[in-house]
């Protein structure tokens, strides 16, 4: 599990898209808390990023500070839970390949403190040159798709994670069409290809420099993306955001909001005056994850329709319900009382109480302070 955001703005010669990625990543914290990152592209093409481990504020500061390394009017951002992989400063997201088109990369690391941080300035030889990834989801196809890359794509793997598999055979299938500049369909037949090779359940952004940013979700709808827009604030053309939770788009002003469907991809062209929607894999189903209304996802959040406050006050009607039928009556009564474990049972802990006419009580208190905070 982890968070993805994308955010471009209607103006190409804006620099402030950082600054709101920054804010959501906050919003989305508790999706992920082990590592973090943001890329942006400015004018040019050229490709801004900073990443490493540890929270939002430890990567970018307290103050934030560190946003203002990173210029540009379009960017994606990723918050790590990792599922798959080593714990690594290279296996923080956003991940960038220079391939297809072989632009050349500067990096260096700057240390604050105890803290050592990666920022990533990539400097296009083309305006449409270079792809930043970020990825929440798991291939469970993974050791294949590595020999292919290897043995028959030729292309190095850094690390162990799966999401650096899944962005090199997009570049891959993109390269294949032998163009120095690409189109809508290009991307399209790409990540049909890509769809076809990877096997799991992904809710993905991508931002290819000079172009645009591209949102797609597995063909089952197991993993969340949503999207939506808003005026810019000139009041020319519209801004647009994708997240992993409705409460990212909400909290930066998008009061319009809609899920990419599952195996559906939106891609968003700079200065595009609307999305392009493509289907890029046949629906399978439409089956999001039970873990996100359960567990993972933040209450305020929006999920493929379904509030996830109101879907946790189901479950606890339902699951009284399932207690009245399998206990007795005096079994009933011999409950003390009715205690949710933090936080994400809060919810539905008040509707068992009620149902069985028990009482509710706070056992557990969770300790704010800690770091680890995603149990939402």
């Amino acid at each position: 599990m982890c968070g993805i955001l994308a955010l471009i703005q209607a103006n190409p010669s804006e620099t402030s898209v950082a600054g709101e990625l920054h804010d959501s990543l906050y919003f989305l914290q508790h999706r992920g808390q082990d590592a973090c990152g943001i890329a942006t592209c400015a004018s040019g093409g050229k490709i801004y990023q900073c990443k490493g481990n540890g929270l939002a504020s430890k990567v970018f500061r307290d103050d934030g500070a560190r946003v203002a390394d990173l210029p540009g009017y379009m960017g994606i951002g990723h918050l790590r839970y990792p599922t798959a992989g080593t714990s690594a400063d290279a296996e923080a997201q956003p991940f960038y390949v220079n391939s297809p088109y072989g632009e050349s990369i500067l990096s260096f690391t700057k240390k604050i403190g105890p803290m050592s941080e990666i920022l990533v300035n990539v400097i296009s030889t083309d305006d449409t040159s270079g792809i930043c990834f970020a990825h929440n989801g798991n291939l469970i196809n993974a050791r294949d798709l590595r020999q292919f890359l290897d043995f028959e794509a030729h292309r190095h793997i850094n690390t162990e994670s799966d999401s650096e598999l899944m962005l090199n055979i997009f570049a891959n299938e993109l390269n294949e069409t032998g163009k120095a500049r690409v189109n809508d369909n290009d991307l399209v037949k790409a990540m049909g290809r890509m769809y076809d090779r990877c096997i799991g359940g992904w809710a993905c952004t991508a931002m290819l420099a000079g172009y645009g940013l591209i949102g797609f979700r597995d063909s089952y709808g197991i993993r969340p993306l949503v999207w939506g827009s808003r005026p810019s604030d000139s009041g020319e053309g519209t801004d647009y955001m994708m997240a992993s939770e409705s409460v990212a788009l909400k909290q930066q002003g998008f009061k319009k909001f809609f899920d990419v469907l599952p195996g559906q991809a939106v891609i968003i062209r700079k200065g595009a005056s609307s999305p392009e929607f493509y289907q890029i894999q046949e629906q399978k189903s439409y089956t999001p994850d039970i873990f996100e209304y359960a567990y993972f996802a933040r209450p305020d959040s929006i999920l493929d329709g379904i509030g996830v406050n109101q879907s946790r006050e189901n479950m606890g009607t339902k699951l009284a319900e399932k207690i009245l039928r399998t206990l007795t009556t005096e079994e009933i009564k011999g409950i003390d009382v009715i205690i949710p474990i933090p936080e994400t049972a809060n919810t539905a802990t008040p509707f068992v109480a009620a149902r069985l006419k028990r009482r509710y009580y706070q056992g557990f208190v969770k300790n704010r302070y800690s770091f680890r905070t995603f149990i939402m």
